[in-house]
């Protein structure tokens, strides 16, 4: 999964379940990043390199397989394929918005 459908993925996400964050995420993988700021209605995603709250650095591929339920976050935070940045207990607010 390249970065522009993981983009187009969050963004969907994201608006389906607006408000349930407000706070901004960020992203970062190999090939960019994606900022999801959930403080405005619709929620703004976009691949501006930004500060945010919270900062959750995986790869494509292990995000791919969390989106589609083949690892959960949890694992790849165990496994230390996920890394969080910031402040943790948004990342668990992503739930509400990937669960």
């Amino acid at each position: 999964m390249n970065l522009n459908d993981i983009t187009e993925k969050i963004r969907k996400l994201s608006n389906e379940n607006s408000g349930s964050i407000e706070a901004k995420i960020k992203f970062d993988f190999s090939d960019g990043c994606v900022l999801i700021n959930d403080t405005v209605s619709p929620p703004d995603v976009s691949n501006n390199n930004e500060d945010a709250d919270c900062t959750i650095t995986v790869s494509n591929e292990d995000f791919e397989k969390i989106l589609n339920k083949e690892m959960s976050s949890m694992n790849a935070f165990m496994s230390g394929k996920m890394k969080i940045s910031g402040e943790m207990h948004l990342a668990m607010k992503l739930s509400s918005i990937f669960g």
